[in-house]
């Protein structure tokens, strides 16, 4: 049996299910291993030791009680801090929100409580979940970026403090730092989750995502949080499925590739280590065949920043007019775009939005599932900046389900990913293909220790 810290979420549940492990003991193996990463990293804002702990004796009389458990009981998941936990500070890492404590958890928290989870405690964010960089490192190396927004929650994953911690995504907050960080990365269908109680950047684009270390993992915690809330305007009353189920489907996939803006936009090593892959899943037997991306792409990314911009600005409005000086420059430049951009504006690229939304939902009920590489190219020896979102962020504008999966190292040492994209409310679709590719490819990265 691997050491506590080293097993995944689906791992770690069922040793606790079966008495192979006590909670207890998986918290004091975090807890080591966060003592041992923690300083050269900062991945965490706030770890309350002693509640963690009296929260795994009490998961852990619980598993002894006999009495049926939850999916993720005792499982300690990290929250990216701009979720609300009732009690504990949620200061989205900025001075503004410096003294605010939630009075109650936001709805993907409670629900991750009754599974059965344990809050391990809140990780490091960009500050409002935009784009200062964080002060949090890359463990594969400490001159690259993390990534981001979700710095800390990518990083704690990958450097096994946690076994998997919730992140969002805007534009490409999730699936970017996970493939950084050589994790598995995950956003779900617009809607799929509820946002009630996450901090907002916009309430056009933003959807709750994680990350963790197989797609199992990702089953699970989807199986966890989805579903319908009325405090979320945009939440879907379609029901989840058995999305845990799904995985055991080994039927190889249909893969469209897109090589059009997103091939135009890697670099050679990227583009030549995402053909490798697509060679060996049409080895193992995937159907693969090119698809080509719809014309709306060409404003896609301009008009997903136009409505970032004035959403943001909206709701920051009155705490930029107390005390603007208390951002950070690129959030409160993003503030002041966003109050100053003309109605006219944001219309039209809501209209715009719309037609490329249409378009690529369309695009994406063909059968099978859609590949590109994650990122243009790996992680970037440059901390000014969390690196590039644009092969993620037109997958947020138009609310289809992604999933980024580990696929090797470039020639630096540094992890690469491959993303795939399911039909909309497609996620057991999506996590069957997802799951086959991770069989198919067999590739777990772990960072230097």
């Amino acid at each position: 049996m691997p050491e506590p810290f080293e097993m995944t979420v689906g791992e770690a549940a069922r040793a606790i299910r079966r008495g192979e492990l006590t909670p207890v003991g998986l918290v004091e193996s975090l807890l080591a291993r966060v003592d041992a990463r923690e300083e050269s990293l900062l991945a965490w804002v706030y770890l309350d030791r002693e509640t963690l702990l009296s929260e795994a004796e009490g998961k852990t009389a619980e598993a002894r009680s006999g009495n049926p458990l939850g999916p993720l009981h005792g499982v300690p998941i990290g929250l990216k801090d701009i979720y609300y936990t009732a009690g504990i500070p949620t200061t989205a890492c900025s001075k503004v929100y410096a003294d605010f404590v939630p009075e109650f958890d936001g709805t993907s928290v409670r629900l991750l409580k009754e599974a059965g989870a344990i809050i391990m405690g809140k990780t490091m964010t960009t500050e409002f979940a935009c784009m200062d960089p964080s002060p949090t490192f890359n463990p594969w190396d400490a001159a690259c970026t993390p990534g981001g927004s979700s710095s800390g929650s990518a990083v704690s994953v990958a450097a096994r403090m946690c076994p998997a911690a919730l992140g969002s995504q805007t534009v490409g907050s999730v699936l970017r730092p996970a493939s950084y960080n050589g994790v598995v990365g995950f956003k779900p269908s617009f809607g799929r989750i509820s946002r009630h109680g996450v901090v907002p950047v916009s309430w056009t684009l933003d959807t709750v995502g994680w990350m963790c270390r197989s797609v199992e993992d990702v089953a699970l915690m989807l199986q966890a949080m989805a579903g319908y809330d009325p405090e979320d305007m945009v939440s879907r009353s379609e029901p989840a499925t058995n999305y845990v189920g799904a995985l055991n489907a080994n039927t190889p996939p249909r893969i469209g590739v897109l090589r059009d803006f997103f091939y135009d936009n890697a670099d050679g090593e990227t583009t030549a280590h995402t053909d490798e892959v697509l060679r060996r899943l049409a080895e193992a037997g995937a159907e693969v065949a090119e698809v080509a991306m719809p014309e709306s792409i060409n404003t896609a990314i301009e008009d997903q920043q136009i409505i970032m911009a004035v959403e943001a600005g909206a709701f920051h409005q009155p705490m930029h007019e107390r005390q603007a000086e208390d951002y950070q420059p690129r959030l409160r430049g993003l503030i002041e775009r966003g109050l100053s951009t003309p109605s006219v504006e944001y219309s039209r690229a809501m209209e715009r939005r719309q037609r490329f939304v249409t378009d690529m939902r369309r695009l994406a009920n063909r059968p099978g599932v859609l590949l590109t590489p994650t990122t243009p190219q790996p992680a970037q020896p440059d901390r000014t900046n969390t690196g590039n979102p644009m092969f993620q962020g037109p997958w947020t504008s138009c609310g289809l389900p992604t999933i980024t999966l580990p696929s090797g190292r470039a020639g630096s040492g540094l992890p690469l990913g491959i993303q795939l994209a399911g039909p909309y409310l497609g996620e057991g679709e999506l996590l069957a293909a997802a799951a086959w590719c991770e069989r198919a490819l067999g590739v777990s990265l772990a960072p230097p220790l």
